[in-house]
């Protein structure tokens, strides 16, 4: 059975239920399984032994969702190479492609949850009413430990995009 925390967040002021647990700072990342751009499919542990910024938006094609995916392909490039940042939604794989040529994101991995919300489950971001995930932010370390973690409480609003890069510049 799969937990559910209704009234969790709100989208666009209205209260929605997030499914999954809340994983909280020091909880080990759960496994989850997505599709990349070419439709393969993505685990944690394909990322192993690299501190994640894990960006979790509700759709690319949306204002807040465009900005926080360019400012955390920004941010990539001064946290170098033992550092990954993966942007997660349910928008499908080749709109996913689409979006990061016409953005010239290079140094983000866009990765599609749509197809079972495995990640939004596993990560207690998947929005009942809306099937869309919740904005979010988690930091995971080297050895899988989340060492950040921030659901933005109003979906439409900006994730702290300081405090994640700052937590992935400790855990380097």
């Amino acid at each position: 059975m799969v937990a559910e925390r209704q009234g969790a967040i709100t989208f666009k002021g209205n209260p929605v239920t997030l499914l999954g647990s809340e994983l909280k700072v020091g909880d080990k990342a759960p496994e989850f399984t997505v599709l990349a751009n070419d439709l393969s499919p993505v685990t944690l542990a394909d990322t192993a032994k690299s501190v994640r910024i894990i960006s979790v938006v509700p759709s690319l094609d949306t204002g807040v969702c465009d900005a926080q995916t360019r400012r955390f392909n920004e941010e990539a490039a001064a946290l170098g190479d033992n550092a990954k940042v993966l942007t997660l939604s349910v928008d499908l794989p080749f709109a996913q492609k689409r979006w990061c040529g016409a953005a010239g994101i290079d140094r983000v991995q866009t990765l599609s949850d749509h197809r079972d919300l495995s990640f939004g489950i596993a990560f207690g971001v998947a929005i009942k009413e809306l099937r869309l995930l919740a904005r979010a932010v988690f930091v995971v370390d080297a050895e899988d430990k989340i060492v950040h973690a921030e659901i933005v409480p109003e979906a439409t609003d900006h994730p702290n995009y300081e405090a994640a890069v700052e937590a992935a510049k400790k855990a380097l």
